[in-house]
Order: C-alpha cells, then sequence, then structure tokens
C-alpha cells in the first residue's frame, strides 16, 4: 500500500507526469497553433518543479519500498536536467518553426523524457532503473525523427531507436545476471550481496555488471558504443540534437555514478578498468575523428564523444574527489554546449540550415558578437584557462592522479591538445576567412539569450566556482554515505 510518506520524495515526477499530461490533451484540442503555448507552459512546469526540489529536506529519503531514493546528489542532477531541458524548449521555439517543424507533441516529448531521467536519477532498484530509462528513452526515438520531411532525420530516428534497443537489450541481460547471482534486485542489497563474499568477487557477477556498464556507456555515447551519436546529431532537427546534446548525457552519466559508486561500490577494482578503458578510447576518437569533419553538427557529435571520455576519468577515480570533478565537468559541458547549439540554430542563409564550418567564414566582420561568443565557448570547450572548461579539466586531471591514473591522466592532457585544433579551427575560420556568402541575421530572441548567457558563464567561472564546489561536495558526502 502507497503511503503519504511515499508519496512525497516523489511529488516533482508526479508534477512533471501530470503536466505532461495536461498538455497532450491541450494539444491535441487546440492542434499545432498551441506549439508556443504548450513550450512556455513546459519551461514553466521544469521551474516549477525545479523549485519543488530546492524545497526538498536534505536528506536521504527511500519510498516505494526503497526502489526509489531522494537524496542531495539526485536533487542537484535533476535540477540540472530541468535547467537543461528548460533552455533546449525555449531554444526550440523559434527555430521549429522557422524549419516548419513546429507541432505540440515536441515540448510534450521533451517533457516526458525528462520525466524519465528524473526516474532515473532517484532509481535505486534495477527494475526502477530500467523503467526510467526507457520513459527517457522512447520520446528521444521519436524526436529524431520529429522532421518527418526530412528523409535524413527519419534515418535517424530509426538508426537510434534500432541501436537503442540493442543497449537496452544489454542493459536487460546484465540486469538478469546480476539479479541471478546477487539474489536481489535492489542497489543496497546488491553492495550487501558483495560484502558476504568471501575472496574475488563472482565471475557471472562481474559480466553482469560489464553488460550493464555496455548499455549505459550507449546512453552516454562514450567508445565503443558511439556509432550512433555523429548520423543522429546531423540527421535530427538542430534542436532536437542541442536537447541530445545537453540533457540525457547528464542523466545517464548521474545513474552511471550511482550504480557503479553505490551498487557496485565494493567491487571497483573491477569495473574501474572497464571505465579506463571506455574513457580513454573516447577521448582518443572525440579528440582524432572529429580533424576531418566539415559539417559543424558532426564535429560536435565527436565533441561530446571526446568529453564523455573525460568525464568518465572522474569515475575511472572512483573517489569523492572524481566524482565531484565529474559532476563539475558535467555542469561546465552543459552550459558551454547550449550555448554552441545556440549559436548553430541561428546559422541560417537565405530561411535554409547552414551547417558546414565553412558557412562560418569572416562571421567576426559582419556579426562580431556572434562570433566572440562562439570564440569564447570554443576555448571552454578546449579547456583554456582561465574559461570555463579549463577548471572543468583540471579538477577530473587532479583526481586521476590523486588515485595513481597517471597514464590516464596523459593521455587526456595529449588529447585535449589534439581537441584543440578543431575547436581553433573554428575561430580560425570565423576571424581570418573571408566571407563569401553571409549568414542570415536572426532574431531569435531565446537563442541570443542562452549565447550570451553561457558565455558570460564560462567568462565569469572562476569567480563563482567556490559555491559550485561547496554544493557539490555537499551532495557527494551524502550519496557516497547513502
Amino acid at each position: 500500500m502507497v503511503g503519504t510518506f511515499d508519496l512525497l520524495p516523489v511529488a516533482p515526477e508526479i508534477l512533471v507526469a501530470v503536466m505532461g499530461m495536461l498538455l497532450l490533451v491541450l494539444g491535441v484540442f487546440l492542434g499545432d497553433k498551441s506549439f508556443r503555448l504548450i513550450s512556455w507552459y513546459t519551461v514553466l512546469s521544469f521551474a516549477v518543479t525545479a523549485a519543488l526540489l530546492l524545497r526538498f529536506p536534505d536528506g536521504t529519503i527511500p519510498a516505494f519500498g526503497g526502489l526509489f531514493i531522494s537524496e542531495p546528489f539526485a536533487v542537484f542532477m535533476k535540477i540540472l536536467v530541468l535547467f537543461g531541458g528548460a533552455l533546449s524548449v525555449l531554444m526550440a521555439m523559434q527555430y521549429a518553426e522557422r524549419q516548419k517543424i513546429a507541432r505540440f507533441e515536441y515540448p510534450v516529448l521533451v517533457l516526458f523524457s525528462v520525466l524519465g531521467m528524473m526516474m532515473m536519477l532517484s532509481a535505486n532498484d534495477l527494475i526502477s532503473l530500467y523503467m526510467g530509462l526507457e520513459l527517457q528513452s522512447l520520446p528521444l526515438y521519436v524526436l529524431a525523427a520529429l522532421n518527418r520531411d526530412s528523409l535524413k532525420s527519419s534515418e535517424a530516428g530509426v538508426k537510434y531507436f534500432v541501436l537503442g534497443a540493442l543497449s537496452s537489450g544489454l542493459l536487460l541481460y546484465g540486469c538478469s545476471m546480476v539479479y541471478g547471482f546477487a539474489g536481489t534486485t535492489s542497489f543496497p542489497g546488491i553492495a550487501d550481496s558483495m560484502s558476504l563474499m568471501e575472496g574475488a568477487p563472482s565471475m557471472g557477477l562481474v559480466i553482469g555488471l560489464v553488460f550493464m556498464l555496455s548499455g549505459l556507456a550507449f546512453k552516454v555515447s562514450a567508445v565503443p558504443f558511439h556509432m550512433w551519436t555523429p548520423d543522429v546529431y546531423e540527421g535530427a532537427p538542430a534542436s532536437v540534437v542541442s536537447f541530445f546534446a545537453m540533457v540525457p548525457k547528464i542523466a545517464a552519466m548521474g545513474l552511471l555514478v550511482r550504480v557503479t559508486m553505490s551498487a557496485f561500490g565494493g567491487i571497483a577494482d573491477q569495473w574501474q578498468q572497464v571505465i579506463w578503458v571506455i574513457a580513454a578510447g573516447s577521448m582518443i576518437v572525440g579528440a582524432f575523428a572529429a580533424l576531418r569533419q566539415t559539417n559543424i553538427r558532426r564535429l560536435m557529435a565527436y565533441s561530446s564523444i571526446g568529453h564523455m571520455g573525460y568525464a568518465l576519468i572522474g569515475l575511472a577515480a572512483a573517489s569523492a574527489e572524481g566524482v565531484r570533478g565529474l559532476m563539475l565537468y558535467m555542469v561546465i559541458y552543459m552550459i558551454t554546449t547550449g550555448g554552441v547549439f545556440a549559436v548553430i540554430l541561428m546559422m541560417t542563409r537565405r530561411g535554409q540550415q547552414a551547417e558546414e564550418i565553412d558557412d562560418l567564414a569572416g562571421l567576426a566582420k559582419y556579426n562580431p558578437i556572434m562570433a566572440a561568443c562562439m570564440a569564447l565557448l570554443m576555448f571552454s570547450m578546449a579547456g583554456i584557462p582561465p574559461v570555463a572548461g579549463f577548471f572543468g579539466k583540471l579538477f577530473i586531471f587532479q583526481a586521476a592522479v590523486a588515485q595513481g591514473f597517471y597514464c590516464l591522466a596523459i593521455i587526456g592532457v595529449l588529447s585535449s591538445v589534439v581537441a584543440a585544433y578543431y575547436y581553433l579551427r573554428v575561430i580560425r575560420v570565423m576571424y581570418f576567412d573571408e566571407p563569401v556568402n553571409e549568414l542570415d541575421r536572426v532574431d531569435d530572441a531565446p537563442a541570443l539569450f542562452v549565447m550570451r548567457g553561457a558565455t558570460v558563464f564560462a567568462l565569469i567561472f572562476a569567480v563563482i566556482i567556490w559555491p559550485v564546489f561547496e554544493t557539490l561536495t555537499h551532495a557527494v558526502e551524502r550519496l557516497l554515505g547513502a
């Protein structure tokens, strides 16, 4: 029987679910002309839910027999997801109208996907983990194919769905093996069963964990499960890609941290090796494969693969400092990526979306503010001091060195040097190439707001880093102590 105390920790998710159903009904009655209205209500829903989460008691609150848990780590990551979701919907408003994909289902699908991400972040059991993951993924497959008139968009949706189903299969197979050898699906129960094992953990349990990590690696587009990323980034509508790049990776990374550090923290020696290989592979592939890209969305796809590799260094360290560095890295990644995609959304020529890096040629001469913002965001993604991205990499590498992962830190530094080349290439094209066909001056207020806001964030991050750091430290302490 569900009690009042069970419903309290789930109140934010219930609010999002109710708003999703109400907005769906509203959209059915009003049609696509309600796109803007539903988009604003979606942003309002995210804001109210985030405010509700901020009022939550500072403690660990389980619900539904331990299937669901609310604690500071989950609350922090959920607020981040809601913030990213709100930014994505805001940026999509005018873009979707320009590209004639302004359908009322768009913000509703984003809302339901965010609901799934919130459930993932509070999952404390393999069953609730899978439910949250699928609730997140199903709307994403539809969003990728939202532009039905585009062959590339339909292809992106099909590819994403097929490979997503494969990753779900790997995850489920891993979960079934873990259940078979641990005798339980709850995270605390799995942790207890491992503490009772004498000597090395059961081989079946370790293999099950590897399958689970494979399924989760797909969700963060980490090597070798990154194949879908460039094609989906290129084919799906740019506003949808901005959502893919910013938000689901935050939730998937949070879930990865919870699974490894909470349920399997007792066998860190086993999964650290897997994470080490995935992190190194992602950084190397992300750095070298991006060098040959001429399409800016494919470049951002390989950039995201590389950034996931850097973030996973923090997890490979398997320490409080590592998890804190990972969270800080994801905050910086989400905001700077949002700023870059705001620029990409405004790259239009005679009303058509421009996608090549060469389309930015001479941007500094006829739109110096946009060029300056893009340049600073590229500096941040490259990790050049004193902008925000530098601090993200600094804390990640410090955590790796503190745990003796010197080789991984060196791979990270070297791949950062390689990656800096393609970020600086974008700046060179904007500042040193002559404009051939100028881009349109797009009066897209939400995208301009996100672009300028992300740039200011990257510039002043050195000033605001310590309050953010204290919040992260508290959240990590509660996660590892839970």
